[in-house]
């Protein structure tokens, strides 16, 4: 019998220019695998960095991008027990990882992920372990639920998971992007005051219309966070930039507050004067996403409270070059590839 192919984006050497549309053979689902057909996959910075530069990974040729894939179960193989034909699925993002503490050791801390260290998923079928997938919600369509893996775990285990997240705390997103926004609603979802932080007047008031209470541009953001707060300072910061970024968001933390650092927009060193560290204690936590077990915690949330990502924009397979040009402008929220 002849095997099934599917279409996937692939590139053979680091580059963007070097993307190109092929078929490969879709694996049967053997063992504890489940053979999955993709109906969207959202795309995230980190892809836009591993085209261009390959982050280091051992990518291999031809190497498929992104990580983060919404679709359904067309087979499972003998020894899966978590999912049937039929059911809806989004993948996770660090496969391997189901609960507690990060892999790895303190010499060798892996980034081991999808999309890097791992095939990606902008393919028409995957066939991955069953325990790389969670259920999808049941409250959002295809294209919204691919957002969860990545952008929105990343959220949520940085204010719940970890941070504790409480009534009446005051946190600081920085941007407008897939991680800033789902951050935003995950916050006032329980009853937080946030500030946004945007260098564009139209996106802060596109994210006064999600709930923001306070809209700032981001030249010389602390000080106007320390007069928003009465100098009580953030309890809690998206650390987006980091670069000499982080010294502002150490200026603005409150006295044993929080910052969570998540992404490397202005470079992937972190400069600040380190009297306010010393002096404020607060906590700095880098984040990797997180486990599955927090993805289907998140899930939980989002099919109780109603929570809508975000989506900028729908891009449709073939137009996956479009789609990078639209995340290298900064979108408002998340872009979406739709099979």
């Amino acid at each position: 019998m002849r095997r099934m192919l599917a279409k996937q984006w692939s590139i053979d050497n680091i580059g963007p220019m070097n993307l190109m549309v092929r078929e490969a053979a879709v694996e049967e689902a053997t063992g504890n695998e489940v053979l999955v057909r993709a109906e969207a996959v959202s795309l995230n910075y980190r892809d836009k960095l591993v085209l261009e530069t390959g982050m280091g990974l051992p990518l291999q040729f031809p190497f498929v991008p992104a990580s983060d894939l919404a679709g359904v179960v067309e087979a499972v193989g003998p020894g899966v027990t978590r999912f049937k034909p039929g059911d809806r699925v989004i993948t996770t993002f660090l496969p391997g990882r189901i609960n507690g503490p990060g892999l790895g050791d303190a010499r060798h801390p892996p980034y081991k992920t999808l999309g890097g260290y791992y095939p990606g998923v902008l393919s028409e079928y995957v066939t991955f372990c069953e325990d790389w997938f969670v259920h999808a919600p049941k409250t959002l369509d295809a294209g919204e639920a691919s957002t969860l893996p990545c952008a929105g775990l990343t959220a949520w285990f940085a204010l719940i998971e970890l941070g504790r997240l409480k009534a009446g705390d005051k946190v600081v997103i920085q941007g407008t992007g897939g991680v800033a926004l789902f951050g935003l609603q995950l916050a006032k979802m329980h009853g937080a005051e946030v500030i946004i932080t945007s260098a564009n007047a139209e996106k802060l008031e596109r994210a006064r219309a999600l709930g923001a209470d306070h809209g700032i541009g981001r030249e010389n953001w602390a000080e106007r966070v320390l007069e928003l707060t009465e100098d009580y300072g953030a309890d809690h910061i998206f650390e987006i930039a980091a670069g000499v970024n982080f010294g502002e968001s150490l200026k603005a933390v409150a006295v044993n507050g929080r910052i969570s650092v998540i992404g490397v927009m202005d470079g992937f060193d972190l400069s600040a004067p380190v009297q306010s560290l010393l002096l404020k204690s607060p906590t700095v936590q880098g984040l990797s996403v997180g486990h599955r077990r927090a993805l289907e915690d998140l899930v939980r949330a989002v099919d109780r409270t109603g929570l809508k990502p975000v989506v900028d924009k729908r891009f449709s397979f073939d137009e996956l070059p479009k789609a990078l040009e639209h995340l290298n402008r900064g979108p408002f929220g998340k872009i979406v590839i739709e099979f």
